[in-house]
This record gives structure tokens, sequence and C-alpha cells, in this order.
């Protein structure tokens, strides 16, 4: 099963990015969505945006994925 999780960007240097996921950050390919632009959120597939997401979206997908317990608490 693959998975795609939804993630913030906080700086871009050129077609990589850095995300946040939930609490942690990681760095990701923007060649797919050249119109990302900082503070959009992304859908994250095995280090590459994918789809530039509304917020409202991903906030309830994140939402539900701690509901699931699949995103831990920050501490």
């Amino acid at each position: 099963m693959c998975l795609a999780v939804p993630a913030q960007i906080v700086k871009i240097d050129g077609v990589i990015a850095e995300v946040d996921m939930a609490g942690t950050t990681v760095r990701a390919s923007l060649v797919m969505v050249p119109e990302a632009k900082i503070g959009d959120y992304v859908l994250l597939h095995t280090g590459f945006a994918i789809q530039v997401l509304d917020e409202h979206e991903a906030l309830e997908t994140l939402k539900l994925f701690k509901e699931m317990e699949m995103i831990p608490e920050a501490s």
C-alpha cells in the first residue's frame, strides 16, 4: 500500500523544498508541482510533492491521520 501525506512548505531552494510533516522537517522535490510556494500544503509521496492541496483539505486529512493514531502527538 502506498500512502501520501500532507506537508507544508517552509522553505524552497530551486526545485527542492523543506516541508513540515507533523513537526518533522524533510526535503521534497517540487518538480511535479512547480507552482507550489512557501506556506502551501502539498501531498508528499516518496520524497516528491505530487499535488498542491487546499489548506482545509490538508488539515482535515492530518486530523484524520491523528485520529487513526498514524501521527504521534508533538512533544
